[in-house]
């Protein structure tokens, strides 16, 4: 893969991570999945070619630029996903509490 290629893959994975910052606004989890799962493919490619090979300065800077990109959508999905999922953990809990409680005293209650 060469370094324009590269730059190509580069790109593609900040536009699905742009794509995916608007499913989570938008609440959307399962296009954020489906989102996340094209992504994963895309920056395996990128460890799988990309090396230590030199880039001349403006793909070099364009790189840095996409990166900072990914990373600043990155760090926005999280500000969204994290407390929803630490809500959908406290739901599972609880969920599971009741239930184990309905359990013990339903068949006590039943004796």
């Amino acid at each position: 893969m060469n370094s324009f290629e590269l730059i190509v893959v580069y790109e593609k994975v900040a536009q699905i991570t742009a794509d995916m910052l608007i499913a989570a606004r938008a609440n959307d989890w399962e296009l954020l999945s489906q989102l996340e799962n094209n992504c994963s493919g895309h920056v395996s490619t990128l460890k799988e070619f990309e090396g230590p090979t030199e880039l001349p300065l403006e793909l070099k800077t364009k790189k840095i630029a996409i990166i900072k990109q990914i990373l600043a959508d990155d760090r926005a999905i999280r500000e969204i996903t994290e407390p929803w999922m630490q809500n959908l953990a406290n739901l599972m809990k609880s969920s599971s509490t009741s239930r184990k409680l309905s359990q013990s005293y339903g068949a006590n209650q039943m004796r």
